[in-house]
């Protein structure tokens, strides 16, 4: 960590003023591109995609729960794995809690994965989730929205992830697709985003960057090598005071 200057609660205030004009500069700069990305144009889904949920089959046109919206996170979860991806699962923890405040603006929130069903519940079951998790192991939806990958696509070695931005560094990557449904029951394809572009949805991080010490993961094999699953990070160690120290 690097020294900081001490100084008094003055000229705290007035290095804190400059601080916030610049984030009020980047408030305006996602207002803008969020106004952008509610333009973007739209694709038909003309496919239809049928998964598998704990009480039987469901059409993507199911997953909106009568809602014109729908978000869905791709949450890496291969059909040999025993356990969701630690990363995505980070980031699970965070919209366990979110479903309903969605729900009261017009938007549903379903998390959909490689892995069968009983795997999914299973994994749902030890982590405490109370979320919509179905399984597109018996459809194309992984792999047409592309955040799972064949291994002749990987072995070809061109980009498919992040459109094409960046490169292979799995079979099963992270993602955030929405879709929108017309009072026709058509449904349109609106928006993805990937890697980096996860960020922004992943409250801790947010709370993290506000610290003195930030993310901290310089240094590390990879910035998300400390991730762990909620039920298996080790209790800190905590040296008890004591006045004849």
């Amino acid at each position: 960590m690097q020294q900081h200057q001490i100084v008094s609660r003055e000229q705290w205030i007035a290095a804190r003023k400059a601080h916030l004009a610049h984030e009020k500069e980047l408030t305006a700069a996602r207002e803008r591109l969020a106004e952008e990305r509610r333009a973007l144009p739209w694709v038909k889904v003309d496919k239809n995609y049928v998964f598998d949920g704990p009480n039987g089959k469901l059409t993507l046109g199911d997953l909106f729960k009568g809602r014109p919206q729908l978000v869905v996170q791709h949450v890496m979860f291969a059909p040999d794995w025993d356990a969701a991806c630690k990363s995505c699962s980070f980031w699970a923890d965070g919209f366990e809690r979110m479903v309903p405040h969605l729900a009261a603006r017009d938007t549903s929130m379903v998390a959909i994965s490689l892995a069968p069903v009983a795997k999914l519940d299973a994994f749902k079951k030890r982590m405490g989730w109370t979320f919509d998790w179905v399984s597109s192991g018996s459809n194309d939806f992984n792999y047409d929205y592309e955040v799972s990958f064949t291994r002749e696509q990987i072995d070809k070695g061109v980009p498919k992830y992040n459109f094409g931005t960046t490169p292979f560094y799995g079979p099963e990557l992270p993602g955030i697709s929405v879709f929108f449904r017309n009072e026709a029951g058509e449904i349109f394809h609106t928006y993805s985003c990937f890697a980096r572009g996860l960020d922004m949805m992943n409250a801790a991080y947010q709370y993290l960057d506000l610290t003195p010490l930030g993310r901290h993961e310089e240094g590390l094999p990879y910035p998300m090598d400390w991730v762990r699953l909620s039920d298996q990070y080790e209790p800190q160690a905590t040296k008890e005071a004591c006045c004849h120290e």
